[in-house]
């Protein structure tokens, strides 16, 4: 019975969605979403398309599948960072955790985040579009965490939030493509340094 199951569903035996999806995720990664092709695909989560679209849906479904994924794991270091105690050690933990998985010394290099999809055609929209979703909540959930530091007086009434957010996402993302050309961290670690040393201070 179990054998007629997997017959009928297309997946070959031992077929584990977990680690097919973590492949899928490296190839996003390194080739976006319109360089990464269905061929590409499959063979990198060792399955059939019939398998693939079975399980997670067409392409576009599977790179949201793929992008959660990142967001829970590679990128999970946002979500920590906004717990830190004080906006600038939040502002802090967010750089270092972008260095750190930007240069990552296996793997792909650069942000899914911010290399996924950004110059695509109208076949890939629904991904672009995606993208701009998954970084403006960044920005949002950044923003409302400095927004929490003026109310508390950790930043100074003055400071305005929206900007601060904008500032350190943007550095954020700066800081991915200057990873994905290669530009070592103790470089970026040094820009962060510096674009930090005039954070507002109540």
């Amino acid at each position: 019975m179990e054998t007629e199951r997997r017959r009928r569903s297309g997946r070959p035996r031992g077929f584990d969605p977990d680690e097919a999806l973590e492949r899928a995720l490296l190839v996003f990664w390194e080739r976006g979403y319109e360089g990464a092709s269905l061929a590409e695909l499959t063979e990198a989560m060792g399955i059939s398309t019939t398998s693939m679209y079975a399980t997670f849906g067409n392409k576009e479904e599977l790179f949201g599948k793929a992008l959660q994924r990142y967001t829970e794991g590679a990128s999970a270091y946002v979500a920590r960072a906004l717990e830190e105690p004080t906006a600038l050690e939040v502002a802090t933990a967010i750089l270092a955790g972008t260095i750190r998985t930007t240069t990552r010394p296996v793997g792909p290099r650069g942000c899914l985040g911010v290399q996924g999809a950004l110059a695509t055609g109208d076949s890939a929209r629904g991904a672009r579009d995606l993208l701009i979703g998954w970084r403006d909540d960044g920005y949002t959930a950044l923003r409302e965490r400095f927004e929490r530091a003026v109310d508390d007086g950790d930043l100074p009434s003055e400071a305005d939030p929206a900007l601060l957010a904008r500032y350190v996402t943007a550095l954020g993302y700066g800081i991915a493509v200057q990873a994905a050309s290669g530009v070592p961290c103790d470089e970026l670690q040094e820009m962060a340094d510096a674009a930090l040393r005039g954070w507002p201070l109540s």
